[in-house]
């Protein structure tokens, strides 16, 4: 028979070493208000706690896309970031173009070259109402239009849109792309300036040769205003103006400051088709048989101004337009369908005009 063990109550620090470990162990009732964490708010926790690192990471993240969103925003507004424009929204018209003449063979290699790599350098437009006006890149331009016939992907062009306007900083834009893409032939730099002051962008070509073609030395601007006289005394007649040489245009001028100007303008009116070669030497010709006459210290070598009348506009549409210059009275009309009948009755009438002041006078 098991013989059976006494048991005796335990004393006050057993009771207490007792007290202790309950303490330190996890309640499993739910009733108990001291219990440590469950498991279940704890996973919770550590998710919070997780989620506000990612709120930290997401926030970093989305000052970075603003801050990038603003930089792309400046750059859009300074014209700094192309967009792709369909061609039939750009106007290539929008301002008088400073090229004159197209080499055919520089075409075709553009053409290749749009075909085999795409356009590396977008052109520059300037809102126009609805759509936008061309400043530079013409022959890109033209060179799309072309492609577009039979090619769909070149129907829309990457551009910066520049806030230029159709003022100063339109032409200046233009002049500048072309002087570092491919030089103006000097007679085409003559007259973009006379072509920009006769719209008014400037008030005068000197003015408009000043700032086109302000990072140019003095020498080069004085060179530049002589072949924009050429351009104002004889650019309606002149055949091949590209093809004269900085020496010969200079010959010109000249002879344009000291009074040939009716001698040339004559001689070019009566020939006929010419090439650049017979076309010089028809006004060498003509500078030999032209009279000599003192030069005007006063004007410095300073081209002579051709004073713009304000236009007179016509009740049914268009207007005249008038330019007085030494000798010379030039009178266009524009907007208005005139014929030969109507053309000869309209000198007739100028004609007997001048007779009847000739003899006031």
């Amino acid at each position: 028979m098991a013989k059976r063990r006494r048991l005796s109550a335990p004393d006050t620090a057993e009771l207490e070493q007792l007290e202790a470990g309950f303490a330190a162990k996890p309640s499993i009732s739910p009733f108990e208000s001291k219990s440590s964490t469950p498991p279940i708010a704890q996973v919770a926790a550590e998710t919070a706690a997780l989620n506000s690192l990612t709120a930290v990471t997401d926030r970093v993240a989305l000052a970075q896309d603003q801050g990038d969103a603003t930089k792309w925003r400046d750059a859009q507004g300074a014209g700094l970031v192309a967009e792709m424009l369909p061609l039939d929204q750009i106007n290539a018209d929008f301002i008088r173009r400073d090229r004159m003449v197209e080499d055919e063979e520089a075409m075709a290699e553009l053409l290749e070259s749009l075909r085999v790599h795409g356009l590396r350098t977008p052109i520059e437009v300037t809102r126009d109402g609805d759509g936008f006006g061309l400043i530079s890149g013409f022959r890109r331009l033209k060179a799309f239009l072309h492609l577009a016939e039979t090619e769909p992907r070149f129907r829309e062009i990457p551009a910066f849109i520049r806030e230029a306007g159709s003022g100063q900083g339109a032409y200046v834009s233009m002049v500048e792309e072309n002087e570092l893409r491919a030089n103006l032939s000097p007679y085409e730099r003559g007259r973009i300036a006379v072509l920009a002051a006769g719209q008014g962008v400037f008030p005068s070509t000197e003015a408009a040769v000043d700032v086109l073609f302000a990072a140019s030395s003095k020498a080069k601007r004085s060179k530049v205003r002589s072949f924009a006289m050429v351009h104002e005394s004889l650019g309606d007649l002149l055949q091949h103006p590209v093809a004269l040489s900085e020496k010969s245009g200079l010959k010109l001028a000249s002879a344009l400051r000291d009074g040939a100007q009716v001698k040339l303008r004559q001689a070019l009116a009566e020939a006929g088709e010419l090439d650049p070669k017979s076309e010089w030497a028809l006004l060498e010709a003509a500078l030999k048989g032209a009279p000599a006459s003192a030069k005007d210290k006063a004007r410095g070598g300073r081209p002579q101004q051709v004073q713009r009348l304000a236009p007179v506009t016509l009740s049914d549409g268009g207007e005249i337009l008038a330019e007085v210059s030494a000798g010379e009275l030039r009178i266009r009309i524009r907007g208005q369908s005139v014929t030969d009948e109507g053309a000869l009755d309209i000198v007739e009438q100028l004609a007997s005009y001048l007779g009847e002041l000739r003899a006031k006078n």
